[in-house]
């Protein structure tokens, strides 16, 4: 192969190449919402912490494991058992025992969402964090964003021709910037998302059901793209 027969990286005069990178933002429901709850015990000493501890965890546990298919995965991460020492004196003297315990759980259906967090809260010495709205890895918004982006970027490039009074001829390359899923927060679902959470009937000695309203997820992808255009009529 010749030198002037060499693949030029950025085209020819005959050959013109022209480079986009095509983006798309979609604002989408969430699929999942994932919930933190820690459990707690305290005691003067430790096998007293550890059976308050076993006892609350098993409750929480069977809580909700009790909403049967509503929850998707449930999860324990951290345990731990520490002692507390007393402020005064120089000998090592255990005060109290501290344990703790956390478990993660994931649902798909909201309609148990606001009950569940709700009787959690009200458990003895147990704490919930969240919840933390996100989509699935599989959601079909994700190829949808990635199919707009190719689409924009398409569009971009044959306006670039067309201002040149071209026309575009052949795909060179396609190269995908990652398409992520960018969590945000926002106060509220958009209007008509029909997506507030109902409650389960609870009897008379429970509190009544957080109302939650799911955050929208953002979608975001990007491409970049070079293409080959026909002769340029300047």
């Amino acid at each position: 192969m010749t030198q002037d027969s060499a693949p030029q990286p950025y085209g020819t005069p005959e050959v013109p190449r022209v480079a986009v990178r095509g983006e798309a933002h979609l604002e989408v429901d969430p699929e999942i919402a994932r919930i933190g709850i820690t459990v707690t015990a305290r005691g003067t000493d430790r096998r007293t912490a550890l059976e308050d501890l076993t006892r609350r965890n098993n409750t929480v546990l069977d809580l909700v494991k009790s909403y049967g298919n509503a929850v998707e995965k449930l999860e324990t991460g951290a345990f731990s058992i520490n002692p507390e020492l007393t402020r005064h004196g120089r000998a090592e003297r255990v005060r109290a025992y501290h344990g703790r315990v956390h478990v993660t759980a994931e649902l798909g259906d909201f309609t148990a969402l606001g009950e569940l967090t709700t009787r959690l809260a009200d458990l003895e010495l147990t704490s919930i964090d969240g919840p933390w709205w996100a989509l699935r890895p599989t959601s079909p918004a994700h190829g949808e964003a990635r199919r707009q982006a190719v689409l924009e970027a398409v569009q971009r490039a044959r306006e670039y021709a067309a201002a040149l009074g071209a026309d575009l001829a052949a795909l060179v390359e396609l190269a995908d910037l990652g398409a992520e899923n960018a969590l945000q927060a926002y106060p509220q679902a958009a209007p008509g998302g029909g997506m507030r959470t109902m409650a389960f009937s609870a009897s008379e000695d429970t509190a009544p059901p957080l109302d939650l309203e799911p955050q929208r997820q953002t979608v975001h992808a990007q491409v970049n793209a070079r293409f080959t255009m026909t002769r340029p009529q300047l």
